[in-house]
């Protein structure tokens, strides 16, 4: 199966998530997509849920730069080192592994080795992790900075277009948080209002 678009290397990683540093400034891939990297004698699949640029020297900030300037792309010309001394990162939630011929919808054995590439999976290879939506529970139980429920839509509307039935599919996954979150009703409605597309 084709590896994707190599977009990053692993910086951090854990069990449950991983850090990736993206080889260009804001090519990050968007909220909710299936990324994977190999390790080992596993591939791990994630899904992103924070994406951040930021300066790469700690406690040095940015600064705007642009007040002279027509368009956000003069501000690059004209500042060329800028490239270099800016980072676009993203942090994705481990939600299963691929060891041999077998898909499983939970943590692999160990984690991401640093400075593995990650790749932003194929929709066909999306379409085939997501037969099961097993995952689910990993992305509704997690702790996260941000609110879990932006990342769970946006990790279904993201996965839909890898079906011919967007619709059928959103349809399934709307079944599935039903039974996942059926002890709490606002949370299950506020999710299920945000796959619409």
């Amino acid at each position: 199966m084709d590896l994707g678009t190599k977009v990053a290397e692993v910086i951090e990683a854990s069990s449950a998530e991983l850090m990736a540093q993206c080889y260009k400034l804001d090519q990050a891939p968007p909220l909710g997509s299936l990324v994977k990297t190999k390790g080992g004698s596993w591939e791990t699949y994630a899904v992103v849920y924070n994406v951040e640029t930021h300066s790469l020297e700690p406690g040095r900030r940015v600064v705007a730069r642009g007040e002279e300037m027509g368009t956000e792309a003069e501000i690059f010309r004209a500042n060329p080192q800028l490239a270099k001394l800016l980072s676009t990162d993203f942090r994705a939630l481990v939600v299963g592994h691929c060891q041999g011929n077998g898909l499983y919808h939970y943590l692999p054995p160990k984690p991401a080795p640093i400075y593995s590439f990650v790749y932003v999976c194929q929709l066909e290879e999306v379409k085939a992790f997501t037969q099961s939506l097993d995952f689910l529970s990993l992305l509704a139980d997690a702790r996260l900075p941000i609110s879990v429920d932006e990342v769970i839509a946006a990790c279904l509307r993201y996965a839909s277009r890898a079906y011919p039935d967007s619709q059928a599919f959103l349809i399934k996954a709307g079944k599935e948080l039903a039974w996942l979150l059926s002890s709490d009703a606002r949370r299950l409605n506020s999710v299920l209002k945000r796959l619409r597309q």
